[in-house]
């Protein structure tokens, strides 16, 4: 076999491979997004707007509620909060070993809430900061938890999320009725908010923190790991896993590269790179997000190659 024939059959191999994986990802998933999450440019999508369960995906929009609180309000992040008994209805996953009554801070609750996705942690954050809120509907008898949902679901309004609907603050969907739900191209809408909170991002790329709370005097201890397997991979530095029965396997990933300089004549134009793909309902998250990060990077380099033309019709 010659060798222009060899590579003839190298090329068109290497190109069916991608083909695969770029199908294998399509097959996979409900829904998925990719963008440029620097300007909102949606560089690939596929069911962007069907509504599904996002499990634990709901906890960027507690976080976003929390830290909006602490930022208007002068809200203290350190300060002790009791975890109270409602925070363990509807869980049955305790890792951490939370007790009712434990003492600990918001911070550490952000963090075990983000990092290792507790739901315990989200309904203490939700609780405490629910009953610090005004409730939007005047004279409604809400508990501090609805309370805190129905300012999740203002926030939703507020970024166009038209298609999403927040019933709890961890997104547990079983036996919960009305059932929560959102899209990607929601989620994706969320994401965007969320990252442009140093505090958020800093949260979502830890790959272990430790954290400490009191109970009955004693100080305990517990090191959290990132759900998220591929944070550190390939310039990946956020954001969040979701599961469930009804969800699948759901995943927002985000990922930086250098940012590109473009100079035309004494002009010097910077481009920050980002880009963050939003995944639902998957039976292989971590491989098949790889994949869409891999085919988001190309058709970035597309784009950026060709101007940056962005088509106002697909802007989050």
């Amino acid at each position: 076999m010659n060798l222009s024939r060899r590579l003839l059959i190298g090329v068109l191999a290497f190109v069916a491979i991608g083909a695969t994986i770029r199908s294998a990802a399509a097959a996979q998933a409900q829904a998925y997004l990719i963008a440029d999450a620097q300007t909102g440019y949606i560089l690939e999508e596929q069911e962007p707007r069907k509504k599904l369960q996002v499990g634990s995906l709901t906890k960027i929009a507690t976080a976003c509620v929390v830290l909006d609180w602490s930022e208007k309000k002068s809200g203290d992040l350190n300060a002790g909060v009791a975890i109270p008994p409602e925070a363990f209805r509807g869980t049955t996953e305790n890792n951490i070993g939370f007790q009712p009554g434990d003492t600990i801070s918001l911070r550490d609750l952000l963090y075990a809430a983000l990092v290792q996705s507790d739901n315990i942690a989200a309904y203490t954050l939700a609780y405490y900061v629910g009953s610090r809120l005004e409730p939007i509907e005047a004279g409604a008898k809400l508990t501090p938890a609805d309370t805190f949902v129905a300012q999740m679901n203002a926030l939703a309004k507020q970024l166009k999320m038209e298609r999403t609907r927040f019933v709890n603050p961890h997104g547990i969907d079983w036996k919960v009725k009305p059932l929560p739900f959102s899209t990607a191209e929601d989620m994706a809408r969320l994401t965007r908010y969320a990252m442009n909170k140093p505090s958020f991002r800093f949260y979502v790329s830890q790959k272990e923190r430790q954290i400490s709370f009191n109970r009955q005097g004693q100080q305990l201890s517990y090191v959290l790991r990132n759900t998220n397997e591929l944070l550190g991979k390939n310039g990946i530095d956020g954001v969040k896993t979701g599961t469930s029965a009804r969800a699948g396997q759901c995943l927002i990933l985000y990922a930086n590269r250098e940012s590109e300089v473009v100079r035309n004549g004494q002009m010097e134009t910077v481009y920050p790179r980002h880009i963050m793909v939003v995944l639902l309902c998957s039976t292989n998250r971590f491989g098949e997000g790889e994949a869409l990060m891999q085919r988001g990077w190309q058709l970035y380099d597309q784009w950026a190659a060709a101007g940056r033309m962005a088509d106002p019709k697909k802007i989050l």
